[in-house]
């Protein structure tokens, strides 16, 4: 895996990236010195056909790279993870931080990686879909992707989060957070004081420690999805090629927003991923990293997998997977379906 870094393209900040290649064309080589490898790895940063992974809220690009492997392993294509602003590696959000924000970050991601198409979970998939109202994507997947329709995500918004999270009072703000969203399946519907203990015990976690430390950007990602509330017909101008996926066990209105889109715009095509949690892409398990795959190859416009790779036997219709057996009945996905 590569670790590089990209500038913002408002000047103030930098964005940290983590890019894995297929095997057979790791920069550089065993042998080869560390100039070299640096030579050839910028060389490679521009190549087309390559997948970025947006990642959701609460969380860093570190949980993705397993999902990302997966693909890199079925497509035989660079996949790119980021570290969106506010974690890791890359800048704070910045003061005036907005949707349009986030969707410049993403064009820069794809400008400099060379990649041509895009995988996003959650409020990745927020990012995602308002950056293709705007520029041109090749082939897009999104999982449980958060829009907010026609003002559909307003309840979901508790001013007790950010009442909380400016007293300090951590686990206040998460239990009200998890509750509201109701991203954390039949634990959003436990009474706030047991989510409060949870939050108390989950801190003792190096995730749930990372995930507390991240609250304050959730509040400025929830405020930019709700400003960001839009209407069917502002998604009208996106020709993207695009899958939006939710979960069968994620929150119903995940899959209600993804019915309503695939309903208006001829691009878009929404389908249910049976027995999965609003965490689906970063849980092991193949099924995804499949469904994607078999999404991001297909149509006219996909190109052509190297032969003798994953990817080439998943176009040619073969079902054999990552790792172990994968089921040989595997529905196409169309418009409308």
């Amino acid at each position: 895996m590569e670790t590089w870094t990209v500038r913002t393209d408002d000047g103030e900040g930098h964005l940290e990236l983590h890019t894995i290649r297929p095997a057979a064309r790791a920069p550089g080589g065993p042998g080869a010195s560390g100039a070299a490898a640096a030579a050839q790895s910028q060389k490679l940063r521009g190549e087309g056909s390559g997948v970025v992974i947006v990642h959701g809220t609460l969380i860093t690009d570190q949980l993705y790279r397993p999902f990302a492997r997966k693909l890199v392993r079925l497509l035989g294509r660079p996949v790119h993870c980021y570290n969106r602003r506010g974690r890791a590696g890359s800048s704070p959000q910045p003061a005036d931080y907005s949707a349009a924000t986030e969707v410049a970050d993403l064009a820069t991601v794809l400008r400099e990686t060379g990649a041509s198409d895009v995988v996003a979970h959650s409020y990745g998939g927020f990012v995602a879909l308002q950056t293709a109202r705007n520029l041109p994507i090749r082939r897009m997947v999104t999982y449980d992707a958060a829009v907010s329709l026609s003002g559909n995500l307003n309840q979901r918004w508790r001013p007790e989060l950010e009442r909380s999270l400016a007293a300090g009072q951590l686990d206040d703000a998460w239990a009200h957070l998890v509750q509201g969203l109701e991203t954390a399946g039949p634990v959003s519907r436990l009474p706030l004081g047991a989510l409060r203990m949870l939050s108390i015990l989950s801190a003792r976690t190096n995730l749930g420690a990372e995930m507390r430390e991240l609250l304050p950007t959730a509040v400025a990602e929830m405020r930019a999805v709700l400003a960001a509330d839009a209407e069917l017909t502002d998604f009208a101008a996106i020709t993207t090629p695009t899958l939006m996926l939710s979960g069968g066990w994620s929150p119903a209105y995940f899959a209600e927003t993804g019915r309503q889109l695939a309903d208006a715009v001829p691009a878009l095509s929404f389908a249910l991923a049976p027995g999965q949690l609003h965490e689906g892409p970063i849980r092991p398990g193949n099924r995804l990293a499949l469904r994607t795959a078999r999404f991001l190859l297909g149509g006219t416009d996909a190109a052509t997998p190297p032969p003798g790779s994953l990817a080439g036997s998943l176009a040619a219709g073969g079902m054999t997977g990552i790792a172990g057996r994968v089921p040989a009945r595997w529905r196409p996905i169309g418009p409308g379906r």
